[in-house]
């Protein structure tokens, strides 16, 4: 058998391979640290606002919709608990954030919108989010923010990676 009869790959396809263990465990230990640093300083801007992650996901959400939303909805839209979501209206309600409404088409139902002072935390908060990632992103030069975003497309399975 000589050089000429073994059989190579692709060009790139072994570095597209399966990960070793250790850059397992590297991008692991990076995603972790790396979101780590954002959950903490999302938590510094929600405080003053009398909110946490959890529950800005979910103002958030509502912010979206059209109109007063099902608890049920909100929960499966959130991929929680419906019970999760219960305690966060509670909260949300007792801080001004959040109102509850019987639905209309069924008596057991509870609805549940923002408040204008919930929509006005969503529109601050979010801005301060914005900002924030825009900070830790501009560590990076400009062509190294755009194989971020396309690497992290890619190993999330989003489109246009």
């Amino acid at each position: 058998m000589t050089d000429h009869d073994v059989e190579r790959p692709a060009p790139g396809a072994a570095a597209r391979g399966a990960a070793s263990e250790d850059e397992a465990g590297e991008f692991l230990s990076l995603l972790h640290a790396a979101l780590r640093t954002v959950r903490r300083e999302a938590s510094e801007r929600l405080e003053p606002a009398g909110t946490t992650p959890g529950q800005f996901r979910m103002l958030r959400h509502l912010a979206r919709c059209d109109g007063p939303c099902r608890l049920g909805a909100v929960a499966a839209a959130l991929d929680v608990a419906p019970r999760s979501v219960t305690s966060k209206v509670d909260d949300a309600e007792a801080a001004g954030l959040v109102r509850r409404t019987p639905d209309p088409h069924d008596r057991r139902a509870t609805l549940v919108e923002l408040t204008p002072r919930g929509r006005d935390v969503v529109a601050q908060v979010g801005a301060e989010r914005s900002s924030s990632a825009g900070t830790l992103l501009a560590r990076l030069d400009a062509a190294d923010r755009r194989e971020l975003l396309r690497l992290l497309r890619a190993v999330s399975g989003e489109p246009g990676a």
